[in-house]
């Protein structure tokens, strides 16, 4: 993730905040959110033609880490898509 400020860093510093932090971007950056004005909720719901797959990847790989942090094993394994 790029920041505009050398020291500036994401408010939401847990573990799938990052995660959290790019799937944000890519969805904003798509046409659906920036020319129609749709949530970005509702651009992946809809599967709107303009958001790309690496969307869909971000969103998986985020499920993935937030059901990692309730998963027992992940104290042996570690959280996912970290």
């Amino acid at each position: 993730m790029e920041y505009s400020e050398p020291n500036e860093r994401p408010k939401d510093e847990s573990r799938c905040g990052a995660l959290r932090a790019q799937l944000k971007m890519c969805l904003l950056k798509t046409d659906c959110c920036r020319v129609y004005k749709i949530t970005p909720r509702e651009c992946l719901l809809t599967h709107h033609e303009s958001v790309p797959d690496e969307c869909y990847l971000l969103r998986n790989t985020f499920f993935e880490c937030k059901r990692s942090l309730i998963d027992a094993r992940r104290r042996f394994r570690g959280p996912k898509g970290v």
